[in-house]
């Protein structure tokens, strides 16, 4: 499970090769005289609270209940308002928003060697750790990276075939917008400073270990070792940033690096890689995904050339497929682990000080599209960070709610950084998403579903929940026309005029009712749930066939049968929500395949991911695999990293969920095995993905139908099973004793009851 290069690369962003452990990444991009191992700690950042500088959060500095007022009223007297003039009457300039940073560049400069053979840059999936090999004089080099979630710290390990063949200059390279204060020791380099914009503090340090040779440093501020057999590379950062409203600083983070530092040096490099390997492969290892692959002996971009051009042997193109799968496992496991903040725009990986959007959070769909595969394949740790940042933001958000909609309860709008940022920009295109708490909201009541763990629910999961209800307890208004509760202002993303109740604002409400109801009756919440179902009741649910048998995305039949717009907000109720089931609502499923199809499969990596989901929940396994096939040729780097353009990882993240709601599928009170299987990928076999309600499955198919299945229980209660092989001979026993397992129902769908820590085997004669 490799990606691969046969040369350095020349551009950071399509080429290099992301190492990370969550909070840090790094990029290796192999040169051979001169190495630029780039590298990030997610806190660093631009913008926010400074001493002396006051920050507003996006909010305006009096309640704005007039203005909201004076547009609602607008819209239910016009019925539309242009995103330019409602941006212009509640919109406001940003200030002091920041940008995600760069932390470093650790720049090694080489003794030149000899003509250069065999080399290969190379990134292993399951193992988490990037090498560089090549041969020179009969000599092979070789250059081992990780970034180790144990032990705090990027790892760089240089060695040759040949005794005393390593001679190097090592330094550090920080960009011009913070102060720098160095301190050099025979084998350390420290920097500490602060950022100009924010006073933000941050330190690193860099050791050197050197076997055999000689080592010393330069007056310019650079490591030196000459003639060792092997060097490693330590290199440990922080800054004093706090995940805390509203200053947002801790403990000054020298100390803390020196630490890390001491502690990773003492336990020498063969010890921090099995650390670093024991650790990565327990999560990345869960998921074994065989789909008929080979992958042939071809660099990566070679690979994939081939492929999008047709001319990759049929093996090979699924080798890249699974390969494109994992990789999206791979970033998420290197980009959020507890402790850190969640991956961002970029994951970890940032090489600018001004990145595209800042490298920040929008949630309009990004972040959440972030975390689509963390439960479903097998991932659940990696959703840490994801609620910690949610549960920061309830505090700040609990005012952007009070001073932009007067209503109590939490919630933000387009787009939110490291500081709290949740009120408003003035983008009219792109800056009104209120319900954007209802999102991210769905993301706790699904970890819960996914894993059973009643204890999160109760303390972390329902309290933000019933926040963000709250918010629409308050905020909805009853639309004239029919008595319904509406959202407005409301939004489509990116598309179209404002209106009243577009389909995406309601679905989100909806859902955020029906989860949060659901919720506070398995709490005893009474109370709360009896608040929830009228409005519930009454809430207009946002699901209209419109003239032409779409799904029709605003309130009002508006929606354009010639559009291409890449956004397809209003099938929200289709995938993530769960709104629309399409063997209990059929007519509505149709609707969004009408209106799927006359979108159209362009877009760019986030798009084309959303619709790699959308189809496989419709059940149409080929037209899913299309998406895939197209997201590959038009929005994938050389590296596989996704492009919007520019650099994106949310179509990574998005893929990879696409590829799991192809294989299992569970939202709609049943666990349907093999949902949308493409016909490509007609024999096969899946390994550890996961279903609600706390199962975990392998299962094999061949001739595009399921042949047998495990399921490993995590918790007593009934179970469904939608496959059509129940519609043939079949058995289902309990493997501790051999049983067979009582089922009620008939046809694809069966029922039993099961046990916690049980396996059950489905065997189809």
């Amino acid at each position: 499970m490799v990606i691969w290069f046969d040369r350095p690369a020349t551009e950071w962003e399509g080429e290099v090769l992301p190492i990370g452990n969550g909070a840090m990444g790094a990029a290796v991009q192999g040169g051979i005289e001169r190495e630029r191992l780039q590298f990030n700690e997610k806190t660093l950042w631009t913008g926010g609270p400074a001493e002396g500088r006051a920050y507003d959060y996006g909010w305006p500095e009096k309640n704005q209940s007039a203005a909201l007022e004076a547009v609602q009223a607008q819209l239910a007297e016009q019925g539309a308002l242009s995103p330019e003039a409602v941006a212009e009457a509640l919109g406001r300039p940003v200030r002091d928003y920041g940008d995600y940073q760069s932390f470093a560049d650790l720049v090694l400069d080489h003794h030149p060697v000899g003509d250069i053979k065999n080399y290969r840059r190379e990134l292993n999936l399951a193992r988490g750790t990037a090498r560089v090999s090549y041969q020179a004089d009969g000599v092979t080099y070789q250059r081992d990276y990780f970034v180790s979630y144990p032990d705090g710290v990027i790892v760089l390990r240089i060695s040759a075939t040949e005794a005393g063949k390593i001679s190097l200059s090592a330094g550090l390279e920080v960009p011009d917008n913070r102060t720098v204060y160095d301190r050099i020791e025979p084998d350390q380099l420290t920097l500490t400073g602060s950022l100009h914009d924010n006073g933000l503090a941050y330190a690193t340090q860099l050791r050197l270990i050197a076997q055999g040779g000689q080592t010393g440093h330069t007056a310019d501020g650079r490591l030196t070792v000459t003639n060792a057999d092997s060097v490693l590379l330590l290199i440990a950062a922080g800054t004093d940033y706090a995940q805390q409203y509203p200053h947002y600083r801790g403990t000054a983070p020298l100390p803390k690096v020196e630490r890390t530092l001491d502690a990773a040096s003492a336990k020498g490099y063969e010890a921090l890689l099995a650390a670093h390997i024991n650790d990565h492969s327990a999560l990345f290892g869960r998921v074994v995904l065989d789909i008929g692959q080979k992958m042939p002996n071809l660099p990566t971009p070679q690979l994939l050339k081939q492929h999008n051009s047709g001319a990759a042997p049929v093996e090979a193109s699924r080798a890249l497929e699974n390969l494109y799968f994992q990789y999206g496992r791979y970033l998420l496991i290197s980009s959020s682990r507890d402790g850190s903040l969640p991956a961002n725009l970029q994951g970890v990986w940032n090489h600018s000080k001004h990145p595209p959007w800042n490298a920040d959070y929008h949630v309009n769909i990004n972040l959440q599209m972030n975390y689509w595969p963390a439960e479903v394949t097998n991932l659940s740790e990696t959703t840490g960070p994801l609620f910690d940042f949610i549960d920061s933001l309830v505090e700040p958000g609990t005012k952007s709610a009070r001073k932009l909609l007067g209503a109590d309860g939490w919630t933000l709008f387009l787009n939110t950084n490291i500081w709290g940022f949740t009120g408003v920009i003035q983008w009219p295109t792109a800056f009104w998403q209120p319900e954007a708490g209802a999102w991210l909201a769905q993301h706790y009541y699904e970890h819960y579903l996914f894993n059973g763990d009643e204890t999160f629910l109760r303390e972390r999961a329902y309290p933000v929940m019933r926040g963000a209800a709250q918010v629409w307890l308050d905020a909805l208004v009853e639309d004239p026309t029919d008595g319904a509760l509406v959202v407005s202002p409301s939004y489509s993303p990116e598309h179209g005029e404002f209106t009243i109740g577009a389909a995406m604002s309601q679905q989100l409400i909806y859902d955020l009712f029906t989860n949060t109801q659901e919720a506070a009756e398995r709490l005893g919440d009474r109370d709360f749930a009896q608040r929830i179902e009228p409005a519930r009741q009454q809430l207009d649910p946002g699901l209209r066939i419109g003239s032409w048998g779409q799904l029709q995305e605003w309130k009002l039949d508006l929606d354009d049968p010639e559009s291409k717009h890449r956004h397809v907000s209003h099938l929200f109720a289709l995938h993530p929500g769960r709104q629309i089931v399409p063997s209990q609502q059929q007519d509505l499923a149709q609707a969004a395949r009408r209106t799927l199809n006359a979108r159209g499969d362009g877009g760019t990596g986030w798009a084309q991911a959303w619709k790699v989901n959308l189809w496989a929940r419709l059940g149409d396994g080929d037209r899913a695999h299309k998406l895939l096939t197209d997201q590959l040729r038009d929005s994938t780097l050389a590296n596989l990293w996704d492009t919007h353009p520019p650099f994106q990882i949310d179509g990574n993240f998005g893929a990879t969920a696409g590829v799991a709601e192809m294989l299992i599928q569970s939202h709609g009170g049943e666990i349907h095995l093999l949902p949308a299987l493409p016909s490509v990928w007609s024999d096969g076999s899946v390994r550890g993905l996961r279903a609600r309600g706390d199962v975990t499955l392998n299962f094999r198919w061949a001739d595009g139908a399921l042949t047998e299945a495990e399921l490993h229980t995590g918790r007593d209660g009934e179970l469904a099973l939608r496959s059509a092989a129940l519609t043939k001979p079949f058995e289902l026993r309990q493997v501790s004793n051999g049983r067979a397992v009582d089922l009620q129902g008939q046809g694809e769908v069966r029922r039993f009851q099961a046990r916690a820590g049980e396996t059950y085997r489905l065997i189809v004669r």
